[in-house]
């Protein structure tokens, strides 16, 4: 089990990211929450094995049609063992 915190940059809110992001991490059993922030950029912290996470980070690349993913940021953090994938409102740490 490995934990990575996700960046998106580029048009990727008001274009159902967050919503298509949970229905793909719930396929590939990644866990952990995805939000907007502030600058338009999407948040995700995310957990799973080595493959799936390599899958998932594929897919976030890309995104929905509508989406038009500039980059991505990757950051290895500590896993927190989380049960589902969520859409959150706001941060969980606030």
């Amino acid at each position: 089990m490995k934990h990575i915190d996700i960046t998106v940059l580029g048009k990727v809110q008001g274009v159902f990211y967050r919503n298509s992001t949970k229905a793909v991490a719930n396929q590939l059993g990644v866990k952990g929450y995805i939000m907007n922030q502030e600058n338009g950029d999407v948040f995700i912290a995310a957990e799973a094995d080595d493959l799936s996470l390599e899958l998932f980070l594929e897919w976030c690349g890309k995104g929905p049609e509508a989406a038009r993913v500039s980059g991505l940021t990757t950051t290895d953090g500590e896993v927190k063992n989380y049960r589902n994938f969520e859409i959150v409102k706001k941060s969980p740490t606030a």
